[in-house]
């Protein structure tokens, strides 16, 4: 029996019962992969939810304004992900559903990785989507490497013409590998419970004790930080747009002291209207005279 037919055998028996694994429509594979970037499943399957019940269609969608999807993306976060989704909703229901993945790929918004993903969920494509998770589990199985990086996605992918079967359900494979992930082989592998740990050429490694488990295995992101502040600017942009989604409208003057209990009008001013003008430009609040909404 190959490795990913061992696997998939595995992943029949172990896999996740994710929404979203239960539909082949574009659109609602689109959402979930979109919203599980940067966020925990299980935060996800409420807000996906949510989502479809508000935007069920891509014709939905493409005809939301900014506040709606913003108010509808409430608590997800990294909010400009809602407004890439709607511009991509408008552009499919004027050119329709791309067929491929580089036509996926085209998309503004959409890159290598959620265009694999497409293609093999919705499309049933023989394609890898390659993300931290099937990196780590492949990293592992096919070279040995203990944490794989970014660098080594060129290695995993040539060899992936010879893992994916040729027959039969190929297109699950991603979805097993991402479940293999979140519940054998972690930061700290339980390789003794691994389907593939006769054939992991990381797996001796792991199970003799001789890899030292890092506190993080990837880089921490670099993001600016305001100095004096907690927190990077991302976390105080995410609290100038909450607050003007809660209150529908704020006086510009009062933004900072709302944002930041250690406001200081001499030092953060700057800071503050620069983070202010950057939501605009990205087309989540607007401003006019000294008001902000959305």
């Amino acid at each position: 029996m190959t490795p990913a037919a061992t696997l998939l055998n595995w992943y029949r028996r172990n896999g996740r019962n994710l929404p979203w694994r239960r539909t082949r429509d574009p659109y609602r594979i689109l959402i979930s992969e979109i919203m599980l970037q940067q966020t925990q499943v299980d935060r996800v399957k409420e807000f996906y939810r949510r989502w479809l019940k508000t935007f069920p269609t891509w014709k939905n969608l493409a005809e939301a304004s900014n506040a709606d999807v913003i108010h509808a993306w409430a608590g997800l976060g990294y909010n400009r992900r809602a407004l890439a989704l709607r511009d991509i909703a408008r552009h499919i229901v004027q050119a329709g559903v791309p067929q491929s993945e580089e036509a996926w790929l085209r998309l503004k918004g959409i890159g290598p990785y959620t265009a694999a993903a497409l293609s093999a969920f919705a499309q049933k494509k023989r394609t890898l989507p390659i993300d931290t998770n099937i990196r780590r589990v492949l990293g592992r199985f096919l070279f040995g490497i203990p944490f794989p990086e970014l660098k080594d996605d060129k290695r995993i992918l040539k060899r992936t013409d010879g893992f994916l079967p040729r027959r039969g359900h190929y297109y699950d494979v991603p979805q097993a590998l991402f479940d293999l992930a979140a519940m054998i082989c972690t930061k700290d592998p339980n390789c003794a419970r691994c389907p593939l740990r006769h054939t992991c050429k990381a797996a001796n490694k792991f199970l003799s004790g001789r890899v030292n488990i890092p506190k993080r295995s990837t880089p921490a992101p670099q993001e600016h930080r305001h100095e004096g502040k907690k927190y990077p600017d991302r976390i105080y942009r995410g609290r100038i747009l909450k607050l003007v989604r809660e209150t529908g409208s704020v006086t510009i003057e009062n933004v900072g002291k709302e944002i930041d209990p250690h406001y200081d009008v001499k030092q953060d001013h700057e800071w503050v209207h620069a983070m202010i003008e950057r939501l605009v430009t990205d087309g989540m609040i607007k401003k006019k005279k000294n008001k902000l909404s959305l």
